[in-house]
């Protein structure tokens, strides 16, 4: 059972990025709310990370927890970082992101807004990203405050776009990200199966973090990601086919869409000799036929990947 020690678990994997980590940290001491944690899970790093963080330790208005372990993945760092919070809620913040002043208290009011005997049934308080100029990243939500599961907001209201907030830190540890899968898994993996056991998020129309283009952020366009990442792609794809199809209803496009991207991305599987784990073969017939009928749409996609390589 999760300690619960602090209202916060800030928690950010990071590889390598101590030339960013400043600024997590400066925007952390800034932050009107004090009743927090940080806990910094060091996926192996090679340059001086640890340094830095031990230099804030001595000086930090809050606790700072470093945990170092061999380089794995960012995947492995979260389930790790989840398992080592001592915050009811968790903020997983990026390591070359930063929140506003206020972002932990207003994360704090909404959470605290929510009746107490149905918290239990929530699984997050999720608002809105903006970049520096102050621009927002993607759309609002249709109502300033909703409460619903996650795939309900993607599908039933359509909201596209990066999000933020704190999630409830024992929920998350029912729902770990799969380390037997090689490489990246999308986060969407995790909270769709959240949803699909019930969980709520109350989405709100305010801004918590700031987010900073890098550049090794994730691209789901073009050849070379699709070889490098195309298992995650495709899972993704094959949830969507396979485990959302009572959402149909709401966005038939976005399906027959990922249908085309789980052609498209065993193809590149293929390509690069990998074979398709148990995990990634479809079930039932729906599924099936839908990804038979974009076939030739995911085929030509993956020609043009190609040929964009080339």
């Amino acid at each position: 059972m999760t300690q619960n020690l602090y209202f916060f678990t800030v928690l950010t994997p990071t590889y390598n990025r101590a030339h960013t980590l400043e600024r997590v940290y400066e925007s952390l001491c800034e932050q009107q709310f004090k009743d927090f944690e940080w806990l910094v899970v060091d996926d192996g790093s090679t340059d001086n990370t640890r340094n830095k963080i031990e230099a804030w330790q001595a000086e930090s208005p809050f606790p700072i927890r470093y945990v170092w372990q061999p380089n794995q993945h960012k995947k492995t760092a979260f389930n790790t970082g989840v398992k080592e919070a001592w915050g009811r809620l968790t903020v997983a913040l990026d390591s070359d992101d930063t929140l506003l002043p206020d972002s932990l208290q207003s994360m704090a009011d909404v959470w605290r807004g929510i009746p107490d005997d149905l918290k239990s049934g929530y699984i997050a308080v999720i608002g809105l990203c903006a970049r520096p100029d102050g621009s927002i990243v993607g759309d609002r939500y249709p109502q300033d405050v909703m409460d619903m599961t996650s795939l309900d907001m993607n599908f039933k209201c359509h909201v596209k776009g990066e999000k933020f907030g704190c999630l409830q830190t024992e929920v998350l540890k029912h729902f770990p990200f799969p380390e037997d899968i090689e490489g990246f898994v999308p986060e969407s993996m995790v909270w769709r199966a959240i949803a699909r056991d019930g969980y709520l998020t109350r989405f709100v129309n305010q801004v918590f973090r700031i987010y900073h283009e890098s550049e090794d952020s994730l691209s789901l366009e073009g050849a070379q990601s699709g070889e490098k990442h195309a298992l995650g792609i495709l899972l993704l794809a094959r949830d969507t086919v396979v485990n959302c199809l009572p959402w149909f209803r709401f966005q038939p496009v976005a399906f027959l869409q990922a249908a085309a991207r789980y052609t498209r991305f065993r193809l590149h599987l293929q390509h690069a000799g990998k074979r398709l784990p148990p995990a990634g073969e479809l079930q039932g017939n729906m599924s099936k036929l839908l990804v038979s009928i974009m076939f030739p749409v995911g085929w030509a996609l993956y020609l043009r990947d190609r040929r964009r390589h080339a």
